[in-house]
């Protein structure tokens, strides 16, 4: 896994190497090498969790690499029914803003994590991967099985995956929640409108990419006709 390149000076070089020379290797390759759909119980429609796997492994963005060879098999929730919220904190327009996500704060989010957790259990037990013998490292294999546990284990190794929508959701006139309207326009303030994925009422079910590229091209071609 890329944990061992990271950790070995030579092989960093020749990693950096063959990327300069021939534009291939670890360098060339995006974050995640593979992503599953799937199911996080029989009960659900359509898939509502996504894995990415990734050839390598960390604490959290940021930290360097473990130390020893591992993979990452994050689950994420599709459709989270938490709500969180932005808030201006102060008049001063430098000032951050007040963050709250409230990650987990639904007793189905927290279901769904658990089931997810689960999944990626199973999915580590398939035959493909016996010659690998892999162990669990996080949650770890001291965490129950029990909707409980696994809850909590989600919430404390749980992160963003960096898709945050409906900020400044869009709506009709009647909708006391929305921020823009059909065209994006910000109710209210003439010549402003919001143009991204914050203007989406509810997260897509999978990456939020590809819907921006499109909501931003939409309003493009009808601002230049």
């Amino acid at each position: 896994t890329l944990n061992e390149t990271y950790h070995n000076l030579f092989r960093r070089g020749l990693m950096g190497l063959d990327y300069a020379l021939r534009r291939r290797g670890p360098l060339t390759m995006a974050p995640s090498q593979l992503g599953i759909f799937m199911r996080s119980d029989p009960d659900k429609t359509r898939a509502n969790i996504e894995f990415h796997v990734q050839p390598l492994s960390l604490d959290k963005f940021g930290d360097p690499l473990h130390r020893f060879p591992a993979i990452t098999v994050s689950a994420c929730n599709l459709r989270p029914t938490s709500r969180g919220e932005v808030r201006i904190s102060s008049a001063d327009p430098a000032a951050k803003p007040v963050i709250a996500p409230s990650y987990l704060s639904t007793e189905e989010d927290r279901k769904v994590a658990a089931d997810a957790i689960r999944a990626t259990r199973k999915l580590m037990r398939q035959a493909a991967m016996a010659p690998f013998d892999p162990e669990e490292f996080l949650p770890g294999p001291a965490v129950g099985d029990d909707d409980a546990a696994l809850a909590q284990a989600a919430g404390d190794i749980g992160t963003t995956i960096f898709h945050p929508v409906g900020t400044a959701r869009m709506g009709r006139q009647d909708d006391p929640m929305a921020v823009v309207d059909k065209d994006l326009r910000v109710t209210g303030v003439e010549g402003l409108r919001v143009i991204d994925a914050s203007v989406m009422p509810t997260i897509t079910s999978g990456n939020t990419n590809t819907p921006t590229i499109m909501i931003a091209d939409k309003v493009a071609r009808e601002m230049t006709a």
